[in-house]
């Protein structure tokens, strides 16, 4: 799966995830900035695995944005998560991203554009993020 397949739309919560699965578009789930350090990789696992239980039928993907740790990174692999951010500058990144390629995963260095639903005004312009962004001619400007 490449990063841009689908739209990104960042979720802080599995009320999140429901408002970006609602209407029906493939869309990328992505954790906040660095949210495997805060939030940790099995809280991103259960949040991800209930939102596509709700929404079986929507097409859905998901980054894990573990900022520069290597480690959260590797415990995320441990738990099956395949779609991992770590900066590229990272200790140890290149042993984590032939770890991820091993299991035919992707490592982004950075984070896609995207529309964040912790910004109420987003939440609006939300349909128009996903629809406009999954035609042939996605700028891949980020709304923010």
């Amino acid at each position: 799966m490449a990063s841009g397949q689908y739209p990104a739309v960042v979720v802080h919560s599995l009320a999140d995830a429901r408002v970006a699965l609602e209407p029906g578009l493939p869309v990328t789930l992505l954790s906040g900035e660095a949210a495997a350090l805060y939030a940790g990789c099995g809280w991103w696992r259960a949040l991800t695995t209930a939102a596509r239980a709700e929404f079986p039928h929507v097409p859905t993907a998901d980054f894990l944005d573990c900022g520069d740790a290597s480690g959260q990174a590797l415990a995320a692999v441990r738990i099956g998560l395949r779609h991992l951010i770590l900066v590229s500058d990272a200790p140890g990144r290149h042993r984590v991203a032939a770890i991820i390629a091993d299991c035919n995963g992707v490592l982004l260095a950075e984070r896609p554009p995207a529309l964040d639903l912790a910004e109420p005004a987003n939440r609006r312009r939300l349909h128009e993020w996903v629809r406009v962004r999954s035609g042939p001619d996605d700028s891949g400007t980020p709304l923010r």
